[in-house]
């Protein structure tokens, strides 16, 4: 009885905490009611404070949609149905992240279940669509390539359908050791097309350079796993000027053919010829390779074609009901709280990586390593985070830190927010850059 008068008078006092705070800011309290009846076991001590939190948050809610517990408790507005699915938030404990992944799954009566492997060259979106698919921000996004080193999956629950979401890397072994990525990245697209259901192949149209063909890494997987049906998304349509591009784009991906049929676009193959085609100048590199010794630039055996902008919620709200339908009956791999694999301090790691590639110019970020010192829930239920920046070069640290410390300051605020979007408690992150001996 003590216990359950301590979780009612602390979720009075969050509750007065949000309402001084005002509505839009309560709204970023997606699903956190059922922690504080003992639903779930997810420890969540307070919400960020309103100075630096507060917006964020409301931010956050108005980007992914309302429709939380609380929302519901407090009587604010909802959207159209009550059933709108709660995205779970990540535990920032390792240990409740780790029990939620071996939890036995809830799974309803009829079960369905997919595995989705999502493939694109560098620099696709493939982060973007999955943290927009998905409901949270849980994957680093970057201009920069490379930006997600470990593989992990996203895992959509939506009444009685889970997808798994993988999104492997496609790189060479020229790029793996240029960037000083891990070896485990080689393999990893190998091994999630053994297990896949459906494959989406991520093609960003904005790109002049790559636009016109899959990339050969795409193709192989493709080609080697032609058994698994495959869907083609054409990302970034709304950054071209003319429409008419995704004729030629379609018809050349496709090879004209589409589920079996041939589409009627012989306009966009007379004015798609060799000639217009420019490879960009990485396609030129030693580590590009003709597939099956031809050159096929398409893909002939898509069974759908979707175009978006991974940035609009109606474009992508399509996309993943088209995913939910195609689940499969079978069990569930995850409880239903379950939103990705990775540890929290992953996580972290991650998002702290995403900012660095973004500030730090050239190879600079790729040669920065991460070492986390304190990793701690604080007096308040605030999460603590430490970490040290580690460089080889002097001048990298003069870079790092930025005049009068405003870079690294910029870098430990951006990144702070993110993890609270994620954690959905006060996250004080502390940087500080040490040069290597």
């Amino acid at each position: 009885m003590a216990a359950l008068g301590r979780r009612g008078s602390g979720l009075v006092r969050a509750v007065l905490g949000v309402w001084q705070l005002g509505p839009e800011a309560s709204r970023g309290w997606v699903c956190r009611l059922p922690s504080f009846l003992g639903y779930h076991p997810r420890c969540v001590s307070c919400i960020a404070g309103a100075a630096f939190a507060g917006p964020r948050l409301s931010s956050a809610s108005r980007h992914y949609g309302p429709g939380s517990a609380l929302d519901r408790f407090l009587g604010l507005a909802q959207p159209d149905s009550f059933l709108t699915p709660c995205v779970p938030a990540v535990s920032m404990h390792r240990d409740e992240q780790d029990l939620l992944l071996v939890h036995c799954p809830d799974m309803p009566e009829n079960p369905r279940v997919l595995r989705v492997v999502l493939l694109g060259a560098p620099n696709a979106g493939k982060s973007t669509l999955s943290n927009q698919l998905l409901g949270r921000k849980v994957f680093p996004v970057s201009k920069k390539v490379h930006t997600t080193r470990c593989q992990a999956l996203g895992v959509i629950t939506e009444k009685e359908a889970q997808i798994l979401l993988d999104t492997p890397g496609l790189i060479s072994p020229i790029k793996q050791k240029r960037h000083h990525l891990e070896l485990s990245l080689l393999e990893d697209p190998w091994k999630s097309m053994e297990s896949a259901d459906l494959v989406v192949v991520l093609v960003d149209v904005s790109d002049k350079w790559t636009r016109n063909q899959l990339s050969p890494q795409v193709l192989q997987c493709l080609t080697q796993y032609s058994q698994v049906p495959s869907v083609l998304v054409m990302n970034k349509v709304d950054c071209l000027k003319q429409k008419s591009v995704l004729l030629n784009l379609t018809a050349a991906l496709t090879e004209g053919v589409v589920n079996g049929k041939k589409l009627k676009m012989k306009q966009a193959f007379r004015s798609h010829t060799p000639s217009t085609h420019r490879p960009s100048p990485e396609a030129k590199g030693s580590d590009t390779q003709p597939v099956g010794g031809s050159q096929r630039t398409g893909w002939p055996h898509f069974q759908e074609i979707f175009m978006l902008s991974a940035l609009s919620q109606e474009d992508v709200k399509t996309l993943k009901q088209y995913l939910l339908a195609q689940a499969r009956p079978g069990p569930w791999e995850f409880h239903s709280g379950v939103l990705t694999t990775q540890t929290p301090e992953e996580i972290c790691a991650n998002i702290i990586r995403e900012k660095l590639l973004q500030y730090l110019p050239q190879e600079v970020p790729y040669n920065v390593q991460q070492r986390t010192e304190v990793w701690e829930e604080g007096p308040s239920g605030q999460l603590v985070i430490v970490q040290k920046l580690l460089v080889s070069k002097e001048s990298h640290v003069g870079i790092l830190i930025g005049q009068k410390g405003q870079l690294i300051a910029q870098i430990a605020q951006e990144a702070g927010r993110d993890l609270m979007d994620i954690f959905l408690c006060d996250v004080q992150l502390h940087l500080s850059v040490k040069l290597l001996k």
